[in-house]
Order: C-alpha cells, then structure tokens, then sequence
C-alpha cells in the first residue's frame, strides 16, 4: 500500500509484437505486477514512434504494425521496485525500463469497503388491523374513494396500507361481481387493510366515517412479529 512521501516511477517500454513465453508481452507483464501485489498499473500504446532500430512504425487504416511502442507504468516504493526489478527485466526482453524517484502527494484509496449488515432483529407485540371494504367506482370529493383513504391515512401518519382489488364477489346487496376479459367492471371491490396501534386507528374512525357512506369497516387484534434491521445509531427505519 503507497503512502504519502517517497516513491519509484516505473516506465517499461516495448513493442506491440513482443511476447514473453508465447503471450503478449505487455499482458504478462500487467498479469505480474497484479499478483505481485503492485497498487496499479497503466498499459499505453503509442500511435506512432521508432526504437533502437530506427525504424518509424506509425498506426493507419491501411497498415495496421504490431509494432507499436507500448508503455506499462506504475508508482510503487523502491523496496517492491528493487523487489520486482530482477523478473521484470527478463519479461521485457529487448525493452527498455526507466526508474524515476518521485514524490506521492496523495496516494490512490480502493473504494470504501461496504459496512457488514445491522443485525437481524425480530420485533413482536400487540396492534390492531384495519379493513375497509369500498367500492371501486365510490368517489370522494371527484376522486375514487380508495385513493383518497390512502391520502387520509398518510397524512393522518398511519403505519402503512395496502390496497388490494377483488376480482370476484358480492356484498349487501348480494350481486355477484366478477372481473372478465375484455370488460373493465367498476363495481368490484376494494380491500384497504392497515396495521398499527388501537389507539391510532381509533382516533382514524372519524375521518373513515366522514368518507365512507356506504362501505364496511372491520377492526381485529393481531400479533405483530416484524424483522427488520437494526440501525447502528439505534434508531428504527420503517
């Protein structure tokens, strides 16, 4: 791990065409430095350059060389350079590799490690639940019914609802309503249930009462067992 204060500079250079043990030899060479532990690596081609044997190789579309210049450079302290050194001048071959001293500002930071999960904990007690029975087509103030408790019951700060959509059934009137295909039926029913304390739910009843004119209100006791995740600062999420 690099650390601010003084440190090597790596450049290696070589062609395109070279290998090392039947491989690209730039690709062996980035394959090394990984598993050696090196904190980073850069590969860069060239698009045009010369070599020891002056000859100008220049990337187009018509000639594509493989003997482009490559360079792989990377920032380690001298003792992993000096630790390297010895490998890396037999992989580059017929290359050439440069060594500068340089100064490290701020070195490089992985990404930071995701936090463990908050332990699993289970929450058990005492609430009541709520189910209201409406009608898909029963309007309140020019909106449907359904949506407007769901409005009331946010703002009213209740745990939370869900609604649900019959598909079939009848009620006190004792038609018999049924979803078809291809036929968008108003009159099935809607199931709102919420769960929370008796004493939030109860001083809720008003406002049901004031918005369902025709409807059915059931309130029943249940168990509450909740798992939930614990927050580290101790405060529950919903």
């Amino acid at each position: 791990m690099l650390n601010p204060g003084k440190a090597a500079k790596i450049s290696i250079y070589l062609s395109e065409g070279s290998t090392h043990k039947g491989a690209a030899a730039y690709a062996s060479i980035l394959d090394f430095l990984f598993f050696r532990g090196v904190t980073g690596a850069t590969v860069l081609k060239g698009v045009a350059g010369f070599g020891a044997d002056h000859h100008l190789h220049s990337a187009s579309m018509v000639d594509i060389s493989d003997k482009m210049p490559m360079k792989i450079e990377f920032i380690e302290t001298q003792e992993k350079v000096d630790e390297l050194l010895p490998q890396l001048q037999e992989m580059a071959g017929t290359g050439m590799i440069e060594i500068q001293e340089t100064m490290i500002a701020k070195p490089p930071q992985a990404a930071k490690a995701k936090k463990p999960p908050a332990p699993h904990v289970k929450i058990e007690g005492k609430a009541k639940l709520m189910r209201i029975y409406v009608g898909e087509s029963d309007r309140w103030q020019d909106k449907p019914l359904h949506e407007a408790l769901v409005t009331a019951m946010r703002a009213h700060d209740l745990a939370g609802v869900t609604v649900y959509r019959g598909i079939s059934g009848y009620g006190a009137h004792r038609r018999v309503h049924k979803e078809k295909p291809f036929h968008l039926s108003r009159d099935n029913s809607m199931m709102l249930t919420v769960v929370d304390t008796e004493e939030k739910l109860k001083s809720f009843l008003p406002v049901v009462d004031q918005m369902v004119q025709e409807g059915l209100v059931v309130l029943s006791d249940v168990d509450i067992i909740k798992y939930a995740h614990r927050a580290e600062t101790g405060e529950a999420h919903d």
